[in-house]
């Protein structure tokens, strides 16, 4: 979360020492600080268009003219981090020809990192041909040679799929092109990145691009449905608006914490499209607690009405709580979720069971047995005593794991999470897990594992569709509540249908 100033100045003048300087005092001033903005990004043009006489970039005199390590420093006093940018080609994207990070990475890295730098946005443009992996990974090990702590954000605008190789390398990356302060552009570019949820984990996120709330080409309504949209995808916050100009309308749609907690939320799940028709979309996040952020999102130009249920975004029981993160209003459903949405807004609502939570009876039971507190699944929904199947629900096979078939079990595709509420009544978790022999040989590479609240018990190495079921254990004493999560092998999520099969709670 934070600011970049590319969107509201591009190269301009007005871009400079004191609009950066003057963003931090506002970050605090304001409550943006406060509600989890960090980052103050400086974009292109920055620099001198050549490198000094020891090849080291150099910022342009007349916009940093007591350099950027003064700005850093500034930023930094204010309890704020700084970012900076530069392409990984011989020149950045502007056509004025300031010089890029290539065959430059490791002197660039070694420099921003002596300047105070937090952040690299790294973009795409006069990249030679060279292999995008190439390039991007050697500034990654450039940065990390350097002992400080920089985020990496991709920028190569989705040309060569980063989420499907890019979460060892950053931990953002750009899903499209450049967004603008236009709706069409917005909407297009959330269409883009809503099918990538799978791709998304802690620490490695889909990038749908900057946030335009507050630079004037969009309706209030609009602009709601840009920040809910980027929220309920996970994507980062980066407000690129001159916080000098955004009027308090816009400033109260960038500082409502309910919805930043959704986005920043610690489970780390990208929301998935939970169905979608006529131009109107249901879009679901499992929450770190349980609860489940639910986007009613219309794209038409009249009202509509929207509806889903607890079930279909993955909640299961009769009662729940459904606050509103807009109007903040809060009433009760049995699992009827449904609102009218004006054109072109979003309702936004977090939904919570309420009520006495049954943890699991006295003795062993099987997890396919129980009532589930939540459940995200990478591809489709996750089944109970079959295997994953494909999309539609009820599709899968008999839980099959190196030729050995179980008759009880869970099957998911990653990344997935099981939630079950265990009220501290249980004791142990066992389990054997691995990929289901619906997928041919060796394909298929996933971990398995098992939390206690916040705490990891237990995990497996990365196992493959090659391997028979490995068998998983963990001590899950005092614990309120159990996770059984699947992540890909760091690879990609090709062919992982994973399998939890005898997936068995000793309780007491």
């Amino acid at each position: 979360m934070g600011f970049n100033n590319w969107n509201t100045t591009h190269c301009r003048a007005e871009f400079n020492e004191k609009m950066v300087m003057d963003m931090a005092d506002i970050f605090v001033t304001k409550g943006l600080k406060d509600v989890g903005y960090q980052y103050v990004n400086i974009d292109d043009c920055w620099a001198k268009t050549t490198r000094n006489a020891q090849g080291n970039l150099e910022p342009d005199p007349k916009r940093f003219p007591r350099g950027i390590k003064f700005v850093a420093d500034y930023v930094h006093s204010k309890g704020l981090k700084f970012g900076i940018y530069t392409s990984a080609g011989t020149k950045t994207c502007n056509t004025a020809g300031f010089p890029g990070g290539l065959n430059h990475e490791e002197q660039d890295a070694r420099l921003f990192a002596s300047w105070g730098v937090d952040y690299l946005k790294y973009d795409n443009c006069n990249n030679q041909g060279v292999d995008a992996k190439m390039r991007y990974r050697k500034m990654r090990d450039a940065l990390k040679a350097t002992g400080r702590p920089i985020v990496f954000s991709i920028c190569e605008w989705g040309q060569n799929k980063p989420w499907e190789w890019a979460q060892d390398t950053g931990n953002l990356w750009r899903t499209t092109s450049d967004i603008n302060d236009t709706w069409a552009k917005m909407v297009q570019i959330f269409k883009k990145n809503l099918p990538l949820a799978q791709y998304a984990k802690p620490g490695a996120w889909n990038d749908p691009d900057m946030l335009e709330v507050g630079n004037g080409g969009m309706t209030p309504t609009e602009y709601r449905s840009h920040f809910s949209l980027w929220a309920i995808m996970a994507a980062p916050l980066l407000i690129g608006a001159d916080l000098r100009k955004v009027n308090q309308e816009n400033f109260t749609t960038l500082l409502n914490k309910d919805v930043i907690d959704v986005d920043q939320d610690a489970k780390g799940v990208q929301g998935k499209q939970i169905k979608a028709s006529g131009g109107t979309y249901v879009i679901a996040k499992p929450l770190a607690n349980g609860d489940v952020a639910v986007a009613l999102f219309n794209e038409n130009g009249s009202a509509a009405t929207i509806n889903t249920t607890a079930a279909e975004i993955g909640l299961s029981g009769n009662n729940f709580r459904l606050k509103d993160l807009w109007s903040k209003a809060t009433r009760t459903s049995t699992g009827a979720i449904s609102a009218s949405v004006p054109a072109h807004g979003t309702v936004m609502y977090r939904v919570s069971r309420v009520g006495a939570q049954t943890p699991p009876p006295a003795g062993t039971s099987q997890i396919s047995d129980l009532d589930w507190q939540g459940v995200a699944n990478g591809w489709g929904p996750a089944e109970k005593d079959r295997s994953n199947g494909n999309q539609p629900a009820g599709d899968g096979k008999p839980l099959t794991i190196g030729g050995v078939t179980y008759p009880k079990g869970i099957g998911v595709h990653a990344r997935s999470e099981i939630t079950v509420y265990l009220g501290r009544k249980c004791t142990t978790f066992t389990a054997q897990v691995g990929i289901d022999d619906e997928v041919a040989g060796a394909n298929g590479s996933v971990v398995f594992e098992v939390h206690a609240d916040s705490t990891r018990k237990a995990a497996t190495g990365v196992l493959t569709g090659a391997g028979a079921a490995t068998a998983i254990t963990a001590d899950v004493s005092d614990a309120e509540q159990l996770r059984l999560v699947v992540t890909d092998g760091g690879d990609n999520i090709n062919y992982d249908h994973a399998d939890w099969a005898e997936a068995k709670l000793t309780c007491a």
